[in-house]
């Protein structure tokens, strides 16, 4: 079994004695920290092994504080994750018998070595028990499905950033009397917020680095391939900051126009990075109006290949989001705002006008 462990600097004495015993039978994936003399914030370590174990990278993970309990509160936050602060054998038993727990979390402080270790080892060999238990885990990820978290099961949401940033500059862009160079720096700088939060989920791995100070160890992205594409022609005004954040990321093009009597998008260009299929995809496009026009992108994307997409809007109304669901549940969709509706024009109401237009000063 693949198990991620890790520890603040109160419990790395005890995190190494899992790691001597467990590594006979399992092979240990180590995220630090790596000294007892340096202190050492347990967000970090319970965080990148939360996320280890919700994207299966690590079939079960344990986390050494110094009582557990801010592991445990920490651990929780990343959708998938499921930690149990534990104090004896028969605890540990029931959290994965009843709770399905898929992180074990233990007090260097309040815990004996031999304790802590017995723990471990009762704890890893119990399965789950199943029956009325999974009709009662079920509902917890049902409320994690519901609250705007992006699925780490491959089930698309739709996730509203209520940063003040992003805020305070999309309540910018809404105002008729913005001039279309700011407009246009604005939405730039919008993409680059967004994609910032879109990419927290990142792999990373554990690097050696030589500090002005001394030799330490740290955590570099681990070569996750991306491509961002935008959808001409509003979608080039999100590129640049998207690329200013990501500069590595390959970029592809899709042409579409939208009908003005069907409302239909029509396309009329495609270029995508030939690895396209290898690559977590970013579709960009300042509003999400009738979804057609994004449904159609991901329907191209798809035909050459491509199979993690995402799509990164700055307004979206519930018209749009029903339509590229309907289409691709599997599609993650990131915006600003979630707007009223579309009105019969097919604009979104309040929104901000044509962004194409505004973003080109074409109008």
């Amino acid at each position: 079994m693949i198990v991620a462990i890790g520890s603040d600097h109160a419990g790395f004495a005890l995190k190494q004695e899992l790691i001597a015993e467990l590594s006979k039978h399992h092979e240990i994936k180590d995220f630090g920290t790596d000294t007892a003399e340096v202190s050492c914030d347990y967000p970090d370590p319970a965080l990148h092994v939360a996320r280890s174990v919700a994207r299966h990278e690590a079939e079960r993970g344990i986390l050494v504080c110094g009582t557990g309990i801010g592991m445990a509160i920490a651990a929780n936050k990343v959708p998938g994750a499921y930690a149990a602060d534990c104090w004896s054998d028969e605890t540990a038993k029931m959290s994965r018998q009843h709770n399905n727990a898929n992180i074990l979390c233990l007090g260097a402080r309040v815990l004996e070595a031999g304790k802590a270790v017995s723990m471990a080892k009762a704890w890893l060999e119990t399965p789950f028990e199943g029956g009325r238990h999974e009709r009662r885990t079920e509902k917890i990820r049902a409320f994690e499905r519901s609250a705007s978290f992006a699925s780490v099961q491959g089930q698309g949401q739709v996730v509203v950033f209520d940063h003040p940033l992003i805020q305070h500059k999309l309540s910018v862009i809404r105002d008729v009397d913005t001039p279309v160079k700011t407009f246009r720096e604005l939405v730039s700088e919008l993409a680059s917020l967004m994609v910032y939060e879109v990419t927290r989920d990142l792999p990373v791995e554990m690097v050696e680095v030589q500090t002005p100070i001394s030799r330490t160890k740290a955590y570099a992205l681990a070569g996750k391939k991306l491509a961002i594409v935008p959808i001409l022609r509003a979608g080039l005004g999100m590129t640049e900051g998207v690329l200013n954040l990501i500069p590595n990321a390959k970029v592809g093009h899709i042409g579409l126009y939208r009908d003005p009597e069907t409302l239909k998008p029509v396309e009329y260009y495609c270029k995508l990075p030939r690895d396209i299929g290898e690559r977590d995809v970013l579709i960009l496009d300042p509003m999400l109006a009738t979804g057609g026009s994004s449904a159609a992108a991901v329907d191209l994307i798809k035909r050459h290949g491509g199979k993690k997409i995402s799509l990164v809007c700055i307004i979206a109304a519930p018209e749009g989001i029903e339509v590229v669901h309907s289409a691709h549940p599997d599609v993650n969709i990131y915006c600003a705002a979630l707007d009223t509706c579309l009105n019969e024009h097919g604009y979104i109401v309040p929104g901000l006008g044509d962004a194409g237009d505004r973003i080109f000063g074409t109008k």
